[in-house]
């Protein structure tokens, strides 16, 4: 069997999120893969959420990161989007199984979406299943951790069972999956627009936020605001919309008199599908959009993971993974 790409980078262990050196293999390229070096990795906050295990189903050692932008350095045979030198990026998933309604309309709600940080593998997902295609998991009592238990041990990355984030110096992903950078766009300050920026950008659209003549507002960085305030107070505008992005620690709680008499509207946008995504580097690149980042190290992630907890960064960070020579014994 061929071996896979040697990997070099920073995993968390367990659910203290303590993120440590990493050695590890990405899968063989295939004929529809890109390889990519990477350049910058930005730090979202399900990042945090993915390795303390707050979402329950953390495949440790997870090597986080899904804002990612790198050069490729080489393409299978049937690959002629990209070319080696090519600056791309990464964003929150690597596949899906592209026959579903939301893969066939761009966006990011088909079942069998696969993070790029801690995801099942389609291929193992099938093995799992005996070779059936279908929605995951296969039946109802087959859980997460029974099938880390059964398979995962076996495989691991470079067999196509779990995903490893972009925290590491090389990625192999499908070319579906990979977008143009505009080369005005500074790679740090593009990092987060991988995720970040398409996370907004969605439901601009979707939703016909952009349209001229709307009033929008954005909650968030960091500021500590009244979320549903917009619903409570029957001063704000009527036949408003709120599209909420995030995963809040409580839940939400919408008082249905000033929902209903205002004739407003609320729904929910994960992130975007490759195609918005494209369009949302495009549109950046065009008019000069990017992120105000800090970048740092990544032998200063762990304290960038504890500043980013208590808000005390404006307005991200990026890792300078290429700077950080993880391959390099110190």
């Amino acid at each position: 069997m061929a071996e896979g790409k040697d990997a070099h980078g920073w995993a968390a262990r367990d659910a203290s999120g303590h993120l440590s050196p990493y050695h590890f293999s990405r899968r063989v390229q295939r004929d529809d893969d890109v390889t990519i070096k990477v350049l910058f990795c930005g730090l979202c906050h399900t990042d945090l959420h993915v390795i303390k295990n707050e979402f329950g189903n953390a495949m440790y050692p997870v090597v986080p990161g899904h804002e990612v932008v790198g050069v490729v350095t080489d393409v299978g045979r049937g690959v002629t989007k990209f070319k080696p030198g090519d600056t791309v990026g990464v964003g929150y998933f690597v596949d899906s199984c592209r026959a579903c309604d939301s893969c066939g309309k761009g966006t990011s709600y088909c079942p069998q979406l696969m993070p790029t940080s801690n995801g099942v593998g389609l291929e193992a997902r099938t093995e799992l299943r005996g070779g059936q295609t279908g929605s995951w998991p296969p039946c109802s009592g087959c859980t997460l951790q029974v099938y880390m238990s059964l398979h995962l041990r076996r495989c691991l990355d470079d067999g196509g069972a779990t995903t490893q984030g972009g925290f590491s110096d090389v990625l192999v992903v499908r070319v579906h999956y990979v977008v143009w950078v505009p080369s005005s766009l500074p790679p740090a300050g593009a990092a987060p627009l991988l995720c970040a920026g398409v996370t907004v950008f969605s439901p601009l659209v979707q939703y016909a936020l952009n349209a001229p003549g709307k009033h929008l507002g954005v909650v968030g960085l960091g500021v500590r605001v009244q979320v549903w305030q917009g619903v409570r107070d029957e001063g704000h505008r009527d036949e408003a919309e709120m599209v909420v992005v995030g995963f809040p620690s409580k839940p939400l709680e919408v008082p249905a008199f000033g929902l209903v008499t205002g004739g407003k509207r609320v729904a929910g946008s994960a992130g975007g599908g490759v195609g918005e995504c494209q369009a949302m580097l495009d549109f950046a690149g065009e008019h000069g959009i990017t992120a105000d980042v800090e970048v740092v190290g990544m032998d200063y992630v762990n304290t960038a993971i504890q500043r980013l907890e208590r808000n005390d960064v404006r307005y991200g960070f990026v890792v300078d993974v290429a700077g950080s020579k993880l391959g390099v014994a110190a």
